[in-house]
């Protein structure tokens, strides 16, 4: 079993999520590229390994089963524990997406990646999790699912816009990162939601204003928590960030 903090990135071949995986394996950490497109999860373990990164290729689908179990298998053959996993995949959706006009399988295409994904590759890695001594779980969510900032009448207080598919389903996530958190209580595994920001991804046509290395910073941040550190809160880099 290796000495090693051992972590798992999903959606780690590129923007935000690539940018984690180089942050926590510039830790020392050994760090497992999820990703579902072969020729881009090669190309990012690559990149990671030229930059010093321990970095290792796990394909993996979050919208499948089969594909969650597999990579929780090479997991173990590989290191025998996850320490961290950084549920990062998500999708935006087709567009438009207000309310009176979207068709309702793109509500269900993106909640079925940026939640049930979710979901589905936490507990296929739980076995894995429990077996470290101070394991963490951070979902990438986003302001834009916060129901305070969407339902705020000041434009400050407002965030993103009318997206009936994406910004629930991280109202969706941040719910469901609760559930665990709540389930979880007692023991030493801490979960959190963290909002990277308004960063310049493909996800939004590199329309945000942050770099993706900005965005990582606080899931790296909540990747390395202390063992006394907060559980089921939702935070951005100025702090906590309202339900």
């Amino acid at each position: 079993m290796s000495e090693r903090t051992i972590a798992l990135v999903t959606g780690a071949n590129k923007g935000i999520g690539y940018e984690i995986a180089a942050g926590l394996g510039a830790l020392g950490w050994s760090v497992g590229v999820g990703a579902r497109d072969d020729r881009r999860r090669k190309a990012a373990v690559e990149s990671l390994r030229a930059a010093g990164v321990d970095a290792f290729g796990v394909p993996l689908d979050v919208t499948d089963d089969a594909s969650a179990t597999a990579a929780a298998r090479l997991i173990e053959e590989q290191a025998g524990r996850l320490d961290v996993l950084v549920n990062n995949a998500a999708i935006s959706g087709t567009m438009p997406q207000e309310p009176t006009r979207v068709d309702p399988a793109t509500v269900r295409t993106v909640v079925e990646t940026n939640v049930i994904g979710v979901i589905r590759v936490t507990n296929a890695m739980m076995p894995l999790l429990r077996r470290s001594a101070s394991p963490r779980i951070v979902n990438m969510s986003s302001s834009v699912g916060s129901l305070t900032l969407q339902s705020g009448t000041a434009g400050e207080l407002t965030a993103g816009p009318v997206a009936v598919a994406y910004s629930p389903s991280k109202t969706f996530l941040n719910a469901v990162t609760l559930q665990y958190a709540r389930e979880l209580s007692g023991t030493n595994i801490l979960i959190n939601a963290g909002c990277p920001g308004y960063v310049a991804t493909d996800l939004n046509g590199f329309r945000g204003v942050r770099t993706p290395e900005q965005g990582a910073a606080i899931a790296i941040r909540l990747a390395t928590l202390p063992d006394d550190g907060p559980t089921g809160q939702f935070f951005d880099d100025a702090g906590v960030v309202p339900w």
